[in-house]
């Protein structure tokens, strides 16, 4: 941890260049491997919707290993092995050997990533200076937020231009970048605590960190509910004719959300979570709305602003939250136990989702995902903001 309290530090700056170049090449891939699945091996949509997902899988599993064995391997040495496996597991794409072979290489390519971005999700949180891991994680999220808006555009952008060999090739050299940037990178030394990992047999503490699940299951409900856009905006511009502004939806989200952080991550750092947190349960929901009741392109586009202040600065918000409630020995495992609810909220959202599409429209759906939303926030209060009201959080108890 910083003693002079700045942020904006050469390790700060490659930790979180780094998780931007790993998310963009997920980002990337995800928007074009389902078609590239169908169109190279045949794949029905069950399969290509399933070679999509098994990279979340692999992300899911990535993480839990890498939560229980950071403070073990060390936190950069973590970092290393994480991005050496993902730009390995990326070259991986070059070989066609079918269906399976490719449902396997997403699921390791997954792995790795979970393990890498644990790994910096991690560091970060441990070189931010405490007063300031709100904005600084609010910072760091920035570099994934770029990535979900900067990946799909490339991806879709070559995709109509170029063959998979290309996109695969820059992807290849994206994690090379990834892995020699990381080299500059110094992380200092944990503090000497007891050994949390070395317990033999099982046990729930060794796997995810306590004090964070109550604001993982938070993030987890409402990263269901934007799950619930990042995969069906598509079908539904369709269905409503609007797929030009949909096209620059997820564009408007992400600057919406990089305008808003510097200022709601101080925030979270002078008034607490709540300040931020209650309002953006609110935009969400009031975006979802705007998206369900969608009549022309401008209000589309005004929804992706909404849903961009509410639910991109809650998941900022929501990690803070997790780290802050963490003694510093139990970081990794924290940051594990926040990534393992997003990305199942993400994951499996559109799954469940699914389920309910043929028995109504996309418009009732995201109305009955607006009022998901708004009971999420009582739980947000039972679980986190009526501790930190009464002024009973304390970080690294």
């Amino acid at each position: 941890m910083k003693p002079d309290g700045k942020l904006w530090t050469k390790d700060f700056i490659i930790v979180s260049g780094v998780n931007f170049l790993v998310t963009l090449v997920f980002y990337l891939l995800i928007v074009i491997i389902g078609v590239y699945a169908v169109g190279e091996y045949g794949a029905t949509a069950s399969e290509a919707g399933l070679i999509t997902g098994l990279f979340i899988v692999g992300a899911l599993a990535g993480r839990l290993f890498t939560g229980r064995s950071i403070e073990s391997l060390g936190r950069k040495r973590t970092l290393f092995i994480g991005l050496i496996l993902f730009a390995l597991t990326t070259a991986l794409y070059f070989i066609q050997l079918g269906i399976p072979f490719l449902m396997l290489t997403r699921f390791l390519h997954g792995a790795a990533m979970g393990m890498a971005s644990t790994a910096t999700g991690t560091i970060v949180a441990q070189i931010i200076p405490q007063a300031r891991k709100g904005e600084g994680i609010g910072y760091y999220s920035m570099s994934a937020t770029l990535a979900t808006a900067i990946g799909p555009f490339i991806g879709l952008y070559m995709s109509s231009l170029t063959g998979m060999t290309a996109i695969f090739g820059l992807c290849l050299a994206v994690s090379f970048i990834g892995l020699a940037v990381a080299l500059f990178l110094r992380v200092p030394e944990s503090e000497n605590v007891p050994e949390v990992h070395g317990k033999k047999g099982f046990s729930l503490s060794g796997i995810v960190e306590p004090r964070a699940i109550p604001i993982a299951l938070v993030t987890m409900v409402v990263a269901f509910c934007y799950s619930g856009v990042l995969s069906f905006i598509n079908s539904y511009s369709i269905e409503i004719d609007l797929v030009s502004a949909a096209s620059f939806f997820f564009l408007i989200y992400s600057v919406s959300v990089l305008l808003s952080r510097p200022f709601t991550g101080r925030l979270m750092d002078v008034k607490g979570a709540n300040a931020v947190m209650y309002p953006a349960f609110v935009l969400f929901a009031a975006g979802l709305v705007l998206l369900g009741t969608a009549q022309n392109g401008l209000m589309l586009l005004a929804s992706g602003i909404l849903i961009g202040l509410g639910f991109g600065n809650m998941q900022s918000c929501t990690q803070a939250v997790a780290v802050k409630l963490t003694p510093p020995h139990r970081m990794g495992l924290a940051t594990s136990t926040f990534f393992i609810a997003l990305d199942a909220g993400l994951g499996f959202g559109p799954f469940l989702i699914g389920f309910l599409i043929p028995y109504m429209s996309f418009s009732t759906l995201y109305l009955i995902l607006a009022l998901v939303v708004l009971v999420s926030a009582l739980l947000y209060f039972s679980m986190h903001g009526k501790k930190e009201k009464a002024g009973l959080q304390v970080a690294g108890q």
